[in-house]
């Protein structure tokens, strides 16, 4: 039986669910999708914080670590994959699938580790819990558009960087869904938000935000066979929706850097500056929204991974 605490799994189609992470104690905020096949595949972990929730959805669903083919993360960032080296030990018979790039983070996470402390500081553990590194010979990457075969579905997986350089996404076309992690933006749901309705944002990474690369894998990902992006963070919108919106704000998030980088700006600069912005662009689309500050939890972040793309671009331009 399923823990009361834990919520419900959602049914996403006949044989997918989606299980809330409650990452950080949030509902609604970050999701795993389990495709219940003949070879059971997970997609994130989330992080070793997420652990519990991942279980008990799981069971919920009537799967144990155990019955599991291949866990598959679509970045190596700790929300989607600092559980996995957790979760893989209890998964004797698993496969961890991971981009070309990430596979060396997923074997030794010392620098991924590392590289979270930077940003988040002293409350990294707090915030994600620990990450356990997961056997060379248990990973297996998936390149450009290779498939794996997961019963009567076949998953193809497209590099698809922009928010990270070690992203892919995951086609399901007999489903007509695509698993996108973060690359095609943040579904921000009334539940989350409280806002009286739900929209979508771009997410720029700490230290690999690229507009340039965001534009060539929309242009990529539109052409591919799906209706439906399932988000990590959270839930599904139709394809067009998610590829317009994230397109043009990714823009706009660029342009605005671009204009108010100076080299001692601050980063509760850029905090107040996205939140105008992403105010003012609900706003152009007849929706108004509450108190900005529930979107923090990802601003922080994009105004830090905004001033480090600035930083970067103005020093390789001269």
């Amino acid at each position: 039986m399923q823990t009361p605490a834990f919520p419900q799994p959602v049914r996403m189609t006949d044989d997918i669910w989606q299980i809330d992470l409650l990452e950080q104690g949030l509902r609604y905020r970050t999701g795993a999708y389990v495709i219940v096949d003949d070879k059971p595949t997970l997609i994130e972990t989330g992080s070793a914080n997420s652990h519990d929730a991942l279980l008990a959805g799981l069971s919920a669903v009537g799967l144990t670590p155990q019955d599991l083919a291949y866990v598959v993360v679509t970045h190596v960032h700790l929300d989607h994959a600092g559980g996995a080296g957790q979760l893989m030990a209890k998964a004797p018979q698993a496969q961890l699938v991971v981009h070309p790039r990430g596979m060396r983070h997923m074997a030794d996470p010392s620098k991924l580790w590392a590289g979270a402390k930077q940003v988040y500081g002293t409350k990294t553990e707090a915030l994600f819990g620990g990450v356990v590194p997961v056997q060379s010979e248990r990973i297996l990457v998936r390149e450009h558009e290779q498939t794996l075969s997961v019963g009567k579905r076949t998953l193809q997986f497209f590099d698809s960087p922009g928010h990270a350089k070690h992203h892919f996404t995951i086609l399901s076309e007999v489903d007509r869904v695509l698993f996108a992690g973060d690359a095609v933006g943040i579904l921000y749901p009334t539940d989350f938000t409280g806002f009286p309705f739900d929209f979508i944002a771009p997410s720029s990474s700490p230290i690999d935000f690229d507009p340039a690369a965001v534009h060539n894998t929309l242009d990529m990902l539109r052409e591919l066979p799906f209706d439906w992006v399932y988000h990590a963070h959270f839930g599904k919108s139709l394809k067009h929706e998610a590829i317009d919106h994230t397109r043009r704000l990714a823009d706009a998030f660029a342009a605005m850097i671009g204009r108010i980088y100076t080299p001692d700006i601050t980063t509760q600069d850029v905090v107040e500056e996205l939140r105008r912005l992403i105010a003012d662009d609900l706003q152009r689309q007849g929706k108004t929204p509450l108190d900005m500050s529930v979107l923090d939890i990802d601003v922080v972040l994009d105004a830090l991974g905004l001033v480090y793309y600035e930083k970067k671009r103005r020093g390789s331009n001269g």
